[in-house]
């Protein structure tokens, strides 16, 4: 098995950030198919080595990716900054294979099973993302900074904080790929199916 495909590459592109964690609002999520050559499950399988998103020195099988950006609002309180709104806006993009051409019926089914559950392994890393936005606003909203009037020491005291919630975020993607990818883990299991297959 070609060791340098791998799942859930997690591009993170955060802006800054919020701490009740309000329902009001959803992510958009949306796939972004790239295209793929052959009529087998090998045939497919070497394409993707080929076509796929770029991921470190070798090609992922599928991306998740995400921009998330903040509406904020700070206000002065006697003396202090506190952080009186914060609404994010998070867009989740998932990179996934297709194929250019219909299948024949034994490989078709060999790849619905594949990228069925291929794309389940990506909206984890989806749901990770979603939980992280949850606690940065848990961990920012209604924050308080006491003696900056103009709210000028906030923004540092959010980024310390930003940075710790990212990091788990991206190790929280890691571990989960690790097991996955390992030999007899789920994705690996999907890419026998495919490849042995018809």
């Amino acid at each position: 098995m070609n060791k340098s495909l791998c799942l859930g590459v997690v591009a993170i592109c955060l802006a800054t950030a919020p701490r009740t964690a309000t329902a009001e609002w959803q992510a958009v999520e949306k796939e972004a198919p790239y295209s793929i050559e052959g009529q087998t499950g090998a045939e497919l399988y070497a394409s993707i080595g080929e076509r796929g998103p770029k991921a470190g020195l070798g090609r992922a099988i599928a991306h998740t990716n995400f921009k998330l950006t903040w509406t904020r609002k700070y206000e002065e309180q006697a003396g202090a900054c506190v952080l009186t709104t914060a609404k994010p806006k998070l867009i989740i993009t998932y990179t996934l294979p297709k194929p250019a051409k219909p299948l024949p019926a034994g490989t078709r089914e060999n790849w619905d099973i594949f990228i069925d559950g291929v794309r389940k392994h990506e909206r984890v890393h989806g749901d990770f993302i979603k939980e992280m936005v949850h606690a940065i606003e848990g961990a920012t909203l209604g924050l308080t900074v006491p003696d900056d009037p103009k709210c000028r020491k906030i923004r540092g005291e959010m980024t310390s904080r930003l940075g710790a919630l990212s990091q788990a975020q991206r190790q929280r993607s890691r571990d989960f790929d690790q097991v996955e990818l390992t030999d007899g883990g789920n994705i690996h299991q999907l890419i026998l199916r495919l490849v042995n297959g018809p």
